[in-house]
């Protein structure tokens, strides 16, 4: 292409160009002039007069664009307002990515830089910052994104599917638990724990299991149609998520809990704003009830409160909690 027909050709996308920088050349606290707008037009080749780039600016605000002039001295500065995304929005994002263990860092590094195509070059800057995330370890995995691509298309298409699963071993390796394929109905995708799962349903053994993504490989979309729909529509979700993934998985029971007052927030925490508190006859601590899974976990978890959450009953809880403090304690001994 020769250098007319290509000046002519970015002639023909001068309201492109010009869109590109005002988004970003500038911002709120770096507006251009007319003169540094057409100053970046001619270095794309594109022929320019201070008429033509107001009017084009007047394009771009009846196509709904938010240019915003404003008086500087004796002259306009210009800039976009609105956006598709805000700043403040992009930096939400980008500290999820960044937050996020089943994002490798790779990955992570990618989405942020797309993430700056929305902003100026300026607030750009800003989304590169490094969230302080002691011990947090990012997934080594970088197809997680192909494997969970490939489940929802299964889902989509109601088809069952075959994949290797991995574990690991001593020398730190990811490797395969076994040689078979494992072969499910995909029917959910889960996030918990700060990891994605599967849930699918083992037609031989005729129940819902569960599959850490980033585990799994060699994903194949069978021609078999799914298999469980009936299990899947009568799955309490809920429940199977507090059962498979909670930290109280075991069996359920009405405890009564007794906690210092300042440690409301940890029980919202963790069992939810629909709990009822109520006072209790020594000042300074409450009473909750709550339903949990009466496990070693959920014991460890008031043990890890130091005394400021104790179990008031039922006296059956009091004495399990006992009896797993002394085995632990016995393991030292």
């Amino acid at each position: 292409m020769g250098a007319d027909m290509a000046k002519r050709s970015n002639q023909k996308w001068k309201w492109y160009h010009l869109r590109e920088i005002l988004l970003h050349k500038a911002d709120e606290e770096h507006p251009l002039s007319m003169a540094e707008i057409q100053d970046y037009l001619r270095e794309l080749d594109i022929e320019t007069d201070r008429k033509s780039v107001y009017d084009d600016l007047e394009c771009l605000r009846q196509m709904g664009y938010d240019v915003v002039m404003e008086k500087q001295g004796r002259s306009y500065v210009y800039y976009l307002g609105s956006k598709e995304f805000e700043l403040a929005e992009c930096k939400l994002l980008a500290d999820a990515v960044q937050a996020s263990r089943f994002i490798t860092e790779k990955k992570s590094k990618e989405l942020i830089k797309k993430l700056t195509t929305f902003v100026s070059e300026y607030e750009a800057r800003q989304l590169n910052r490094q969230l302080m995330l002691p011990g947090r370890i990012k997934s080594m995995n970088e197809s997680i994104y192909y494997v969970v691509d490939e489940l929802h298309r299964a889902i989509a298409e109601n088809r069952q599917i075959s994949f290797s699963y991995l574990q690991w071993n001593m020398a730190k390796e990811l490797v395969e638990k076994k040689k078979k394929p494992y072969l499910v109905s995909p029917w959910n995708l889960i996030l918990e724990n700060e990891n994605y799962y599967l849930l699918g349903y083992d037609g031989e053994e005729e129940k819902f299991k569960h599959y850490r993504v980033d585990k799994m490989k060699n994903i194949r979309i069978l021609e078999e149609k799914r298999q469980g729909e009936d299990a899947f529509q009568n799955l309490d979700m809920e429940h199977f998520r507090q059962r498979t993934f909670s930290m109280f998985a075991g069996e359920r029971k009405k405890v009564s809990l007794i906690f210092k007052e300042e440690m409301v927030g940890i029980l919202l925490d963790r069992f939810g704003k629909e709990i009822s508190l109520f006072p209790a006859e020594e000042p300074g601590y409450a009473i909750c009830h709550v339903d949990v899974a009466v496990s070693e976990m959920f014991f460890a978890w008031v043990f890890s409160l130091g005394g400021a959450v104790k179990i008031q009953g039922p006296e059956d809880v009091k004495e399990a909690y006992i009896h797993a403090m002394k085995k632990g304690l016995d393991e030292y001994c």
